[in-house]
């Protein structure tokens, strides 16, 4: 019997980061979804329903804060944990409902570590897993 891989969305600007992310996290035993921009994000979580969504904020079209915000407050994509990954110092920013932030550049143990924690999290929240987006 064939386990159920996680399906994982990484939300990125830049090809050379969203293929290296892809890269380990596939050899990790993920599916990965390969996203350029907010609105791509928007609508392909819509349709596929990934188990988790690496954000990066630095986005074109649609800041990836404004992208956060419009899936946890969509029905259908709300239950999504979402995991933001920046460059930039977002501490005590208030991330929007998300589950955890990671600093780039993160070192693949670390980001696995923290997508295994907030998947594994999520998975134990009985009911609704949405959280309230202010």
């Amino acid at each position: 019997m064939e386990t159920k891989r996680d399906h994982i969305f990484i939300v990125d600007d830049f090809a050379d980061n969203r293929e290296m992310y892809a890269y380990f996290l596939s050899e990790k035993g993920f599916d990965v979804t390969q996203v350029n921009d907010g609105p791509e994000a928007l609508e392909k979580a819509e349709r596929l329903k990934p188990d988790l969504i690496i954000m990066d904020l630095s986005l074109p079209g649609m800041d990836g804060w404004e992208a956060a915000r419009l899936l946890k407050s969509g029905e259908k994509t709300r239950h999504i944990p979402i995991v933001i990954l920046t460059a930039y110092d977002v501490a005590g920013a208030g991330p929007v409902g998300c589950e955890a932030i990671l600093t780039k550049p993160c070192l693949p143990d670390h980001m696995i570590a923290e997508i295994s924690r907030v998947l594994a999290r999520h998975k134990e929240l009985p009911g609704d897993k949405s959280i309230a987006v202010a």
